[in-house]
């Protein structure tokens, strides 16, 4: 635990005088918005890097939901996939999206496992060539640190309530019966997986073992079994939902630079933090 402190705070230093510099720079250099916003008629929400939150992305769904001005969003996607939670609120802030506008989800990278869902209720998915598509899993982890503690002297000491109350515990090996507690909790996670994209994607349930089943596709099988529409490129996404929107003149509602460039830092620090961790948790 010290050690990982302690990688933690090392990143930390060698990392915040640059990024500072980086964002004084940015600030200084960055020329303003040339697009008068209040013309603007589409615009795109990005979905990047581990989904841990769904604060942000989802005051950004609502948002253009309210906004009469904006008649179409482009959901760009490049994220794995992350908490359960999350990828769910995220999902049916676009199912509601779609209810008043078209949405288009593009999988610029990785449309995988939790980001997946965050996108299956978007009229149109589309995907870049080179990208992954999938995963329709659920996953949950814990380190067994009991070998280390017997090797370092370290005890542990527990009063508890419950049967299962222990479950997922990374202080010993679990016992059958919380193995497979566990494995309801996951079973029945992955169901409600199954059964949305089902929903979202006119698929059939009896057929989840094709395009679910944590199968990482290329794009190519991806469309094949039903998970995308159309593959192509950024430019094919943004054509798609000018078409679905109806636009006469696309005027593109360009995002406060300074905002960008902190979520990009936010989501690289969450991806590189998250790396040191990993506990009991239920992921897509």
């Amino acid at each position: 635990m010290f050690k990982t402190l302690g990688n933690i705070i090392k990143w930390i230093g060698q990392h915040f005088m640059g990024m500072i510099f980086l964002l004084i720079a940015f600030v200084v250099l960055s020329p303003t918005n040339t697009t008068d916003s209040s013309t603007a008629n589409l615009q795109e929400i990005k979905l990047s890097g581990p989904i841990m939150s769904s604060e942000r992305i989802v005051k950004e769904i609502e948002a253009a939901a309210k906004d009469p001005k904006i008649k179409g969003v482009l959901l760009n996607v490049n994220s794995p996939g992350g908490a359960v939670p999350p990828s769910i609120e995220i999902a049916y802030a676009i199912k509601a999206l779609q209810a008043k506008k078209p949405v288009v989800a593009y999988a610029s990278g990785v449309m995988a496992s939790g980001s997946y869902y965050a996108s299956i209720y978007a009229q149109k998915i589309i995907a870049n060539p080179g990208s992954i598509v999938g995963s329709i899993g659920v996953i949950m982890e814990s380190a067994n640190v009991e070998e280390l503690m017997n090797t370092i002297g370290i005890k542990t000491q527990i009063v508890k309530q419950g049967t299962y109350k222990e479950a997922g515990t990374p202080t010993r090996e679990w016992t059958e019966e919380e193995r497979a507690e566990l494995e309801t909790l996951t079973k029945d996670t992955y169901e409600l997986f199954v059964s949305d994209v089902a929903e979202a994607r006119g698929l059939k349930v009896s057929d989840a073992k094709k395009y679910a089943d944590a199968h990482i596709f290329s794009s190519k099988r991806a469309k094949e079994v039903g998970l995308i529409d159309e593959i192509g490129v950024m430019s094919t996404a943004k054509a798609t939902l000018e078409k679905l929107s109806k636009v006469k003149k696309a005027e593109w509602k360009e995002k406060d630079k300074i905002d960008s460039f902190m979520e990009k830092f936010a989501a690289k620090s969450m991806m590189h933090l998250r790396s040191y961790f990993y506990g009991l948790k239920a992921s897509l």
